[in-house]
């Protein structure tokens, strides 16, 4: 049903651009919906996420630290994968995202079916800078490379593709004995462990990068049944005789 919604927006563009210079077309005005079923995002429970925190504090790697400051900033695996040292700010204790890595199809004449593109985001609202912790800062200062090197590999000239960084990933997560999730699964655990502390939506949105607030409350927002347990509570608390 993805699929064919992006496929059906597409051709809408396609035919509105045509109405515009004045290419009219009968099909222009047809309105088509495709009814896509909600998935159930996979979140790493706390005790998940303290199996894999330990681990790659205690296995510090350049791919390591690249997936902990996903854990802890919610940045999309395109985001970590093109994110340079020069990128990131010690001393304001910060990460400028403004790129996006992606393999896409190509009809190169040398044969390749597939290469590697570091792009601008989709939207204005990617390009943020965002607030680290402080002992996620201090590990990174310990590891930090030259600011042209790619920060998963230290190296300016060598990079870590997506789909490579999704294959570590998921190795990682069979030695922490953690059930199987993909890297997205990193950015929905974010969101969720800011929405259990405290976060207001307005800031986690623009720390993950949306246009609105909608977004960050309809694709990200997973709230636990604990906190759903203590905000019950706290209805009662109301009534509570002091």
């Amino acid at each position: 049903p993805k699929m064919v919604s992006d496929i059906l927006s597409l051709i809408h563009n396609i035919l509105q651009y045509a109405n515009r210079i004045g290419l009219m077309t009968a099909s222009a005005s047809i309105a088509i919906s495709v009814k896509q079923s909600k998935k159930q995002a996979r979140i790493f429970s706390i005790e998940e996420q303290k199996k894999l925190y330990s681990y790659l504090k205690g296995n510090n790697n350049y791919t390591n630290l690249g997936i902990l400051l996903c854990l802890f900033t919610g940045i999309r695996i395109g985001e970590i994968c093109a994110l340079t040292w020069k990128d990131i700010s010690i001393t304001e204790n910060t990460i400028f995202v403004h790129r996006t890595m992606q393999r896409i199809q190509t009809d190169s004449k040398d044969g390749k079916r597939t290469e590697v593109l570091i792009t601008d985001p989709k939207s204005s609202c990617a390009i943020r800078r965002i607030p680290i912790p402080n002992e996620i800062s201090k590990m990174l200062e310990t590891a930090k490379a030259l600011p042209e090197a790619f920060f998963l590999t230290g190296s300016s000239s060598r990079y870590v593709e997506p789909r490579t960084l999704q294959y570590q990933f998921k190795r990682i997560l069979q030695k922490c004995e953690i059930s199987d999730a993909n890297f997205h699964a990193l950015r929905h655990t974010f969101a969720t462990r800011c929405v259990e502390a405290g976060f207001d939506i307005k800031s986690l949105s623009e720390i993950l990068g949306h246009a609105n607030v909608n977004i960050t409350l309809n694709r990200y927002v997973h709230p636990s049944m604990e906190l759903k347990r203590n905000n019950m509570q706290k209805l009662l608390e109301l009534f509570a005789v002091k």
